[in-house]
């Protein structure tokens, strides 16, 4: 049997950030390199202050690097301006977050399309793909309710409907269970498996350990550097 060929997705190499804190310098993250391959489900998990959310911040090209090189996709984003990170933020990356932010008048529908609304795409073809998008995540019978009209876990829903809309290169999780109770997050954890399984890069990034299981990798940064990496049988 053919081994599959894999595919590096993102890639860095010598990753630095550092800020001035008044007179002090400090490196939140200090020379890390890492590889992710195409459908892999990848966790990140360390303690608070251990630079877990600064690399997520570069990895979601919503932040650039003090130093070191970042590809995505075989693109070198380290090197790019605004206006390009914009772009690869909004046709790459589906970002899912702890507190959802969602638009708190808008319908479902109306919330998973907004990525296609900032991409141009028209209006009959945004409807159609955000109605897709909401049925994946079991919802494609709440279209029209309001963020106010659903529960903590169907609100997490659509912001995950709202992550795959663009078909997006990764889907990259901030806490995603960390506004739930332990029985929803469990259902979301559960959900994010299946969009893995259906062919999905998954980079979720946490603090609870339970939570990380659900990847196939974890990687355990301390103090700005990756300390360890974890392999998970399912």
């Amino acid at each position: 049997m053919l081994k599959k060929e894999t595919i590096v997705l993102i890639k860095t190499e010598n990753l630095w950030k550092s800020y001035e804190m008044g007179a002090e310098t400090v490196h939140a993250l200090q020379g890390v390199n890492v590889m992710v391959e195409k459908g892999e489900y990848l966790a990140i998990m360390g303690p608070s202050g251990s630079g877990k959310s600064t690399l997520m911040n570069l990895i979601g090209c919503l932040d650039s690097p003090s130093k070191g090189i970042y590809e995505l996709n075989g693109r070198r984003v380290s090197e790019m301006n605004d206006n390009e990170l914009a772009r690869i933020r909004n046709k790459e990356i589906g970002f899912v977050f702890q507190t959802f932010n969602l638009l708190p008048r808008a319908s479902a529908l109306h919330n998973v399309e907004l990525p296609l609304i900032y991409n141009g795409a028209d209006s009959s073809m945004r409807t159609e793909k955000a109605r897709r998008a909401l049925e994946m995540v079991d919802l494609g019978d709440r279209t029209n309710h309001r963020p106010n009209e659903l529960s903590g876990g169907q609100r997490q829903r659509v912001a995950i409907a709202r992550a795959l809309v663009n078909n997006p290169s990764l889907i990259l999780a901030d806490e995603p269970t960390g506004n739930l109770d332990s029985k929803t997050g469990k259902e979301i954890m559960a959900l994010f498996g299946r969009l893995h399984q259906a062919g999905n890069t998954i980079i979720t990034v946490t603090h609870e350990h339970d939570v990380a299981l659900y990847a196939n990798r974890i990687l355990h940064i301390r103090d700005g550097q990756i300390e360890k990496e974890e392999f998970v049988e399912h």
